[in-house]
């Protein structure tokens, strides 16, 4: 393009031109592969914040792990006002226990009434919910800064040692993401995530149970597009989870999974 406007600048003729033209030889693909490098090339200081450690796979959950139930269940929520809302949930349908052969299922019917409170606020979540078989779930979110936010669950039950507790401090900077758990039985966890680029982003977890004296490990990764997420993760304690999802549309998607544990061998 460049000898074309040139000569006709310059009024020489088509021979001129051609020959000028043979001087500058086109750009190779390596160039044009260069060229497409410094394009796209990464500014470090500006990385986008990742997700959440424990939301690595929250694509692929999504649509592999949908909440299915047997039976019947009723829901109604009533808002109190712009804040306060209560809800009444009824469920009847079979529960599923734990039998010595994988290959069969025992099924117990059961029913039961929950009665939940909720609270909204910009800074402040509470959620509250208790049942007729004495269980009582109770969950708080509350944002101290704009970076930092603590979480709380907590299940109250009638059977022994079956009550739990977990406290979450979760801190968000520019392109990193850490948390610190702590946990009943002195369970202490810690995890952290870090954009490495504008599509990639790299983690590790730690934890330590004190009551059973066990201590673990592990390693995440995440490649996320506009078309598709593969996510990945493996710990110490013999789980190797890798998900890929692929979206179709901004309705449709694709989703798979692959869940390994190389102590049992169980792979799904």
């Amino acid at each position: 393009p460049f000898c074309s406007f040139y000569c006709r600048r310059k009024g020489y003729s088509k021979a001129v031109e051609a020959a000028m033209a043979d001087l500058l030889p086109p750009l190779t693909a390596a160039q044009v592969d260069a060229k497409t490098k410094v394009d796209e090339k990464v500014d470090y200081s500006n990385l986008p914040s990742p997700v959440p450690y424990e939301e690595l796979h929250r694509e692929a959950l999504m649509s592999l792990k949908s909440d299915n139930f047997e039976g019947l269940r009723f829901d109604f929520t009533r808002a109190l006002n712009q804040k306060f809302s209560l809800s009444h949930s009824v469920m009847m349908g079979p529960t599923e226990v734990p039998a010595q052969s994988p290959e069969t299922t025992i099924k117990i019917p059961t029913a039961h009434y929950e009665f939940g409170a909720n609270y909204y606020d910009p800074k402040l979540l509470l959620i509250g919910r208790v049942m007729t078989d004495g269980r009582l779930n109770a969950r708080l979110k509350a944002d101290l800064t704009d970076k930092l936010v603590v979480k709380a669950n907590a299940l109250i039950t009638n059977e022994e040692h079956m009550s739990q507790a977990m406290f979450n401090f979760d801190y968000m900077g520019s392109d990193y993401r850490a948390q610190l758990q702590l946990g009943q039985s002195a369970l202490i966890g810690a995890t952290y995530i870090q954009s490495v680029t504008n599509h990639l982003s790299l983690g590790g977890e730690i934890f330590w149970a004190g009551v059973p004296r066990k201590s673990g490990i592990g390693y995440a990764a995440r490649y996320e597009t506009d078309k598709m997420v593969a996510s990945g993760q493996v710990a110490s304690t013999g789980a190797v989870v890798m998900n890929y999802v692929q979206k179709i549309s901004d309705k449709v998607s694709l989703a798979t999974d692959f869940m390994y544990n190389y102590f049992s061998r169980d792979v799904t």
